[in-house]
């Protein structure tokens, strides 16, 4: 102790290992002046820093205008509202937008329309949309019921912005022209109203929805309709085993796989869960059964791969053929009578149900 002070130690010899030293101590024990340099050496790395900083600022301020530039010119080409469109504002799949293309678009509800619509008050080519020019024209085709823009009967027609076609009884069209985004964000949304989230395939609302326009059909037509209704058996364990991940991917690679399998007409929708509906127009119960048996075999014979994880599914399937009498309910019901009875019979089968 001098003058009740501790002496100054040698930081590098006395200081336990990995403490720091401390400030204002030299390595021989005297006290060392700061001042004036650690000043100036402060403001030279502050300099530094700033303009290292202006610099950075700069190429950052730079590149936000280059990247403004570009994403301008992609913003006003997208904003462009060169496309024409129809979209369904009444009828059958309210919210369906129909692009017009160059040359000429048919309408009706034959196989042959570019456009078709399923309402039997529609003839089968009922009218057409051609580009004339700068313009686009409708022009009925001799329809029974004629064609309708903004409630006048026309024969043929230039059609502007926003005008409401009326063809046959219900279905209400309207032609517009949209952009890029609008395009995008329309089709969206239509997806996202009728569409499984996961699937892809149809969702339940419109299954309904388009199974009571098919019974009504069968009905005024005495056609046959037929359901397929079918779900993996034993799905629980696949989750259970392997996680919702790879559950989700049997559910995936199964619609596309039966996708695969249907014409353009068959309704596919996913019912609910592990469940699927498959609706067949004009198929007869047992060309119904031959279909699900293809489905069934197609469903067994798959390797579903999950990350590192391979597995195999079977599946259980109900078929049941319209009668001509009840509803909608009623044949989701007999459908689902048959399906239970196929899982009841030892899963990874087909039943056919006919009322009696």
């Amino acid at each position: 102790m001098v003058g009740g002070r501790d002496q100054p130690r040698d930081v590098r010899e006395a200081s336990p290992k990995g403490s720091v030293p401390r400030a204002g101590v030299s390595s021989y024990g005297a006290p060392r002046n700061f001042g004036m340099s650690a000043t100036i050496a402060v403001r030279l790395e502050l300099r530094r820093g700033s303009t290292m900083n202006e610099r950075t600022k700069e190429d950052l301020e730079t590149t936000r205008v280059a990247n403004a530039e570009k994403l301008q010119a992609e913003l006003k080409r997208r904003s462009e509202r060169d496309r024409a469109y129809l979209i369904v504002l009444a009828g059958n799949e309210v919210g369906k937008m129909y692009k017009v293309d160059n040359g000429e678009t048919t309408l009706g509800r034959s196989h042959r329309a570019d456009v078709r619509i399923d309402d039997d008050s529609i003839s089968r080519l009922h009218a057409k949309v051609t580009l004339a020019g700068s313009n686009i024209v409708i022009e009925d085709l001799g329809s029974s019921n004629g064609t309708l823009v903004n409630g006048e009967r026309v024969a043929r027609g230039v059609l502007k912005d926003g005008d409401k076609i009326r063809l046959g009884e219900t279905t209400i069209l309207k032609f517009t022209f949209h952009d890029r985004l609008d395009e995008s964000f329309v089709q969206k949304m239509y997806d996202a109203a009728l569409r499984d989230p996961l699937t892809k395939v149809y969702n339940k609302k419109f299954l309904l929805d388009h199974l009571s326009q098919e019974v009504s059909y069968a009905k005024r037509h005495q056609s046959k309709l037929t359901l397929i209704m079918f779900d993996l058996d034993h799905f629980k364990r696949v989750n259970d085993t392997y996680g919702h991940v790879a559950g989700d991917q049997v559910l995936i690679q199964t619609s596309a796989r039966v996708s695969a399998l249907l014409r353009g007409e068959d309704v596919f929708a996913r019912y609910g869960g592990e469940e699927f509906c498959i609706v067949l127009r004009g198929t007869s119960l047992e060309n119904a059964g031959g279909l699900a048996e293809r489905i069934r075999a197609t469903i067994e014979e798959h390797v579903y791969c999950s990350a590192s994880v391979e597995l195999r599914a079977t599946a259980s399937l109900g078929v049941a053929e319209y009668d001509g009498d009840g509803d909608v309910a009623a044949l989701i019901e007999w459908a689902d009578s048959a399906l239970y009875a196929a899982k009841s019979a030892g899963r990874n089968r087909v039943l056919l149900k006919q009322r009696t």
